[in-house]
């Protein structure tokens, strides 16, 4: 199959070799798929496929179980006591197989929203208490985490920090610190501060928009408008966050946080009012998990808010009836 010849090619350029003579890849009768999607030394299974089947589904299983061969099956982590180190990374990579190879990139912020029940990753599995729990944390959160750290230190570090993890550790059982360590020793700097966040405790990102007053002023017999903006943190954070200012006449001022403090206030004195405020438009910060607080409009008229307020209580009723069905 072309795309474990893929995976095959791409995991061992970035990590290092596949040491088998032989992968044996299975795919399941349409009556069998529960046995599909699995991952063992040297033979994984992928999902049942037909002529209808649509998209990259199939190639997406196989590209993600063969990724287990070097995370689970060579480095060998407890996926028991540390599944992160096997799932999220095996998550990790398999993007990165489909973005090269199927120009296939995932859509993180909409990733990242599904994170609401969010633990620490080095935890036992059966703590989790549930599978929904155990999955959203050590495949989806993992992965971001993991992604956070390559924002940080751009992809190809990245790929020399996870090169230099698997020729350290494979066939050694390595565990979260190992990683952490074999991260601090390749990019020369300490990770603590993200790892006690993310990796160690339950953090996730959350910026919002906390009030935006503007004020009527004179200056030297001139109309201007003082507008002050609260920015608040109220999770973890890493790196400069980017936030945006439009002003009513059209006008953009940018600005940059290092949220070191829990909460930031910028004033302006201008010869327009702020219109509206953005956090993040791009969302350049992958661990947020709740983008819906980003972005407040200075005032709103009265027509405009009762449509927005009609049309959302329409949206609940709506999402309310199909969860009941």
């Amino acid at each position: 199959m072309l795309a474990a010849k893929k995976a095959l090619r791409d995991y061992s350029d970035w990590f290092g070799p596949y040491p088998y003579s032989t992968l044996s890849i299975v795919i399941p009768p349409a009556v069998g798929n529960g046995a599909g999607g699995m991952e063992y030394p040297t033979l994984v299974t992928g999902w049942s496929a037909d002529q209808t089947t649509e998209g990259h589904g199939l190639e997406r299983v196989i590209v993600h179980e063969i990724g287990h061969q070097f995370w689970y099956a060579m480095v060998a982590s407890n996926e028991f006591e540390e599944a992160w180190l096997d799932e999220g990374f095996t998550s990790f990579a398999e993007d990165m197989v489909m973005q090269q190879e199927y120009d296939i990139r995932p859509n993180i912020p909409i990733q990242a929203s599904y994170i609401t029940s969010p633990e620490a990753l080095n935890r036992y599995a059966w703590q989790y208490g549930s599978h929904g729990k155990y999955a959203e944390n050590v495949y989806m959160r993992a992965k971001l985490v993991l992604l956070g750290i390559e924002k940080q230190i751009g992809g190809q570090d990245m790929i020399r920090v996870l090169k230099a993890y698997f020729t350290q550790w494979k066939f050694k059982h390595p565990n979260t610190l190992d990683f952490e360590q074999t991260l601090e020793r390749v990019t020369k700097k300490s990770w603590k501060p993200y790892f006690d966040q993310f990796v160690y405790n339950a953090s996730m990102e959350d910026f919002a928009v906390s009030s935006i007053h503007v004020q009527r002023v004179n200056q030297k017999g001139t109309t201007e408008y003082k507008s002050e903006v609260v920015i608040v943190k109220n999770g973890g954070s890493y790196g400069n966050v980017p936030i945006y200012f439009h002003f009513a006449d059209g006008t953009n001022k940018q600005s940059v946080w290092n949220p070191t403090n829990n909460r930031v206030k910028y004033e302006f004195v201008y010869s327009s009012p702020i219109d509206w405020t953005v956090i993040d438009p791009d969302y350049s910060q992958v661990l947020e998990n709740k983008h819906i607080n980003n972005f407040m409009r200075t005032s709103i008229d009265v027509p405009t808010e009762l449509r927005w307020n009609i049309g959302a209580s329409k949206v609940i009723e709506m999402i309310t009836r199909w969860l009941a069905w």
